[in-house]
């Protein structure tokens, strides 16, 4: 009672500056229980946030609407909106109408995947955004959208999050098209995308993610790209990357047959992963990608149609191509293939890898276990700035003594080596 009372005694101004730092629905909610004064300068708040439970004691979602429209209608002014609790597009039909000029922040959970009778009402919430043309950040979870959205334009809207989505190519251009000043673009688990071409002129980081078979084709034009994450694709042609710093590239359902970039030289950290690439492609890429200090590469196996093995990659010529690699961290079938006999035949006087300070291998087999003892030594050896080097063994397929004589041959590699060698 004495904290309420020293409260009370607060100028208006105070008091109204304090409130509006509330968020959760909650907090305002009791604040405007304590007295009309209180109830009046909560009218101050900008932000405020419905978590997945707060209305779990009310059985009807028609009241939860209500409620939520009553408090954010009493705001004079506000900017930031978060309702992950259940609503219908009726109910965000009518908060809009009173918060769609002022609000810069958007967060819905859609949660119209759940049902048929969801599904035929889910684009009408997705047409109900489409009047707060103020939006400078728009985050959607559970979204349907298999036809347009009717939106006309957000021309200040900057960042697009969508988290699980059901669409298809149209739907997802039209959308894309009501943004044109995007500089954040996040797509995850989006199902149904088949071929989109996306082209926004500020973008600056990407990700995308599409759900399903991994064969989708994308086309991507944005100049001012710095970071791109795809996922899903089996053809990538993103033309203008000369700002580019960051480039992942997965396909976990799929294989990836052809990757475009004109410009890599900016490029400072490269993944790629995948059950299969062709080769070209990852040729291309690493041709590209020579200025790279970061680079991550797990890939089984190449071939256009049947599952190949990689074919063989000479160490010199590798690390020579990669002159300033500072991490680099490789999985099984690559590194096999650095491992080949003739592969260190062509080590030279002054060959040397200057900056790599980190290297991570992960091991599978046993096979050809002498040329791998040799090439780790080879590491060591050549990468005089080497601070770390980690050594994972995965379960070997094999149960031939040789996986025991291998491990045991990593064992001894480690101890004389203890100061940089780890065993995972």
């Amino acid at each position: 009672m004495k904290c309420l009372s020293q409260m009370d005694s607060l100028p208006d101004a105070i008091l109204q500056y304090i409130l509006s730092n509330l968020t959760a629905a909650r907090d305002v909610a009791a604040c405007n229980c304590v007295s009309k004064r209180w109830k009046e300068s909560t009218d101050s708040v900008t932000s405020i946030v419905f978590p997945r439970n707060s209305f779990e004691s009310i059985m009807e979602t028609d009241h939860s609407d209500t409620i939520i429209r009553k408090m954010i209608s009493s705001s004079r002014r506000l900017e930031k909106l978060v309702v992950y609790s259940p609503f219908t597009s009726k109910g965000l039909a009518s908060w809009m109408m009173h918060v769609s000029s002022s609000l810069r922040l958007l967060e819905l959970r859609m949660d119209n995947l759940a049902s048929e009778e969801v599904i035929v009402e889910g684009p009408l919430k997705l047409d109900c955004i489409g009047v707060a043309k103020n939006l400078e950040t728009l985050r959607l979870w559970g979204v349907l959208m298999m036809s347009p959205p009717k939106w006309d334009m957000f021309p200040n809207l900057r960042c697009l999050e969508i988290v699980g989505a059901r669409t298809d190519d149209s739907a997802l251009c039209h959308a894309l098209r009501a943004c044109p000043n995007l500089s954040n673009l996040l797509l995850l688990a989006c199902e149904g995308v088949k071929s989109i071409s996306i082209d926004l002129p500020y973008l600056e980081h990407c990700k995308l993610d599409f759900y399903g078979p991994g064969n989708s084709l994308l086309a991507l034009t944005s100049p001012r790209l710095v970071s791109l994450d795809v996922q899903g694709c089996s053809w990538i042609r993103v033309p203008e990357t000369r700002f580019l710093k960051n480039l992942s590239i997965s396909n976990l359902g799929g294989r990836v047959y052809m990757v475009d970039f004109n410009n890599l030289s900016s490029l400072e950290a490269l993944s790629i992963r995948g059950v299969q690439w062709c080769w070209d492609a990852i040729c291309m890429i690493l041709q590209q990608a020579r200025d790279v200090k970061h680079l991550f590469m797990k890939v089984e196996f190449t071939g256009n149609e049947a599952l190949q093995p990689f074919p063989e990659i000479d160490f010199v010529e590798f690390f020579n191509n990669h002159p300033k690699l500072q991490t680099f961290d490789i999985h099984g079938a690559m590194f096999a293939a650095l491992c080949q006999k003739n592969s260190l035949k062509k080590l030279e006087t002054g060959f040397a890898i200057p900056y790599l300070e980190e290297v991570v291998i992960t091991v599978r087999s046993p096979l050809n276990a002498e040329q791998k003892m040799n090439t780790l030594e080879s590491l060591l050896k050549y990468a005089r700035g080497l601070k770390r080097m980690v050594i994972k063994i995965l379960q070997m397929k094999s149960n031939h003594s040789s996986a025991d004589d291998f491990c045991d041959d990593i064992c001894k590699f480690r101890h004389m080596n203890e100061h940089l060698v780890q065993i995972e």
